[in-house]
């Protein structure tokens, strides 16, 4: 019992440092870099996700949990997943950092999610744990993003060690300063504009849920929620505003479709058609072609970033067709910086193409479609709800942007989406769902 403790403990406390701190993994890779090795910096997460193996599996070894592995699809998918990555080295060359890179790229999030499904699954009260760690960091972050907006100035950051050569302290839109773009405490502001969009639709979830409600939470979800939509705002993140309105609409379908009548859909429609229209209209005004097609009227860079999407979903999808076995692990993406030549695809699906082939694509499309299915079967828990309303949301952002390849964003959505699918379930695979959880 004392081993077994133990064992808990250690393994708790690894994923939730991972999960507490990822949200702030950019500011503090940045500036330690400046004392510590590079790989150290950078790595600190995937040397916990290593260290936290051993005791987990150990745990699921005692209390005979480990049969989920010959049992449960989805992590049988998973575990397919990562042995052709692992045989794709052997078929690909490339420096040693390239593949160690690519392989924590690709994987990591998914090993997160295992480690996390199985901790919480054998330990049920572990959920609200990670919910608390999740919400203190989140808040965090939130306020310091809103700082960095309203207070603080919009370099502020570059005390820390941000700069061109690390991660520039802020963005603009199409060199327009009177557009500032923010980070807060993630790599850029697209991924920024993803995690706030994450965090809203959690919380639309959870307050959907509460059915007594005082003064003072009422409050707070105001104030909370102003804050996120003002963050979320000046990331001028359109893909993430966008996938917003998309999960606002999963949840109400989810949770009242059934009670929908078409005449407010067709309200709905309707409103959204007179919103395009008045876009069209002003699409020349300065505020327009700078919020929703990023671009500087009054000068900018030769090519908008649309321009740079179209070039990169073809560059990617000519790539995808001549090469069904991809190009090999770390082949993209920020991994591709430490071999011979680099290479950007601004596309999650064909970035996934690109390093493993036609094949891995498939697997990671079914491992998706599967852990969104589970997670809308158990919709009736608020967590399970929020985490599909938001895997909709980077599903969608994913067609523009590598999506995962944010470490931050991709361990943040994959670990509530195992805290909700291994609490929701009592802790035991393929059960149905059961009564709201909080």
């Amino acid at each position: 019992m004392v081993f077994d403790r133990i064992l808990t403990r250690l393994s708790g406390l690894l994923l939730m440092v991972i999960f507490g701190l990822i949200v702030f993994h950019a500011p503090f890779s940045v500036y330690f870099g400046q004392f510590f090795p590079d790989v150290l910096a950078k790595s600190w997460k995937e040397l916990l996700l290593v260290f936290a193996i051993p005791p987990i599996f150990v745990l699921a070894a005692r209390k005979k949990w480990l049969g989920v592995f010959t049992k449960d699809t989805l992590l049988i998918l998973i575990s397919a997943y990562a042995t052709i990555h692992l045989v794709m080295l052997l078929l690909f060359s490339g420096s040693l950092p390239q593949e160690m890179a690519g392989l924590a790229i690709d994987l990591r999030f998914l090993l997160f999610f295992v480690l996390v499904f199985i901790l919480v699954s054998i330990v049920p009260q572990f959920r609200k744990n990670f919910i608390k760690v999740g919400a203190i960091s989140a808040l965090f972050s939130v306020i310091f993003a809103f700082a960095q907006v309203a207070l603080l100035p919009h370099d502020i950051l570059k005390y820390i060690g941000y700069s061109k050569t690390t991660i520039a302290p802020y963005l603009t839109v199409d060199q327009n300063p009177e557009y500032i773009r923010i980070n807060g405490t993630l790599r850029g502001p697209n991924p920024l504009g993803v995690y706030v969009t994450t965090l809203l639709l959690m919380g639309l979830s959870f307050v959907l849920h509460i059915k007594k409600r005082t003064t003072y939470f009422n409050i707070a979800v105001i104030i909370l929620s102003v804050l996120g939509i003002m963050v979320l705002w000046f990331t001028y993140s359109r893909s993430a505003i966008a996938s917003l309105v998309i999960g606002c609409v999963v949840i109400a379908i989810a949770r009242w479709g059934k009670y929908i009548k078409w005449q407010y859909a067709m309200a709905a429609v309707v409103f959204l058609v007179l919103i395009g229209g008045m876009l069209f209209i002003s699409r020349d005004s300065h505020f327009v072609q700078n919020t929703l097609f990023h671009n500087n009227p009054a000068g900018g860079s030769e090519r908008n970033s649309d321009d740079n999407h179209v070039s990169s979903l073809q560059d990617g999808l000519s790539r995808f067709i001549k090469q069904p076995l991809g190009a090999g692990v770390g082949s993209t993406g920020s991994a591709s910086l430490y071999g011979d030549k680099s290479l950007v695809i601004e596309n999650q699906y064909l970035f996934v193409a690109h390093e493993v082939g036609w094949i891995c694509l498939g697997l990671f499309m079914v491992i998706v479609v599967l852990t969104m299915r589970r997670l809308y079967a158990y919709r009736r828990d608020w967590l399970a709800l929020g985490a599909f309303a938001s895997g909709i949301a980077w599903i969608v952002v994913g067609f523009i942007q590598p999506v995962l390849v944010d470490d931050t964003v991709s361990l943040v959505w994959w670990g509530i989406a195992a805290i909700a699918l291994a609490g929701a379930g009592k802790g035991y695979y393929g059960k149905k769902p059961n009564k709201t959880t909080t």
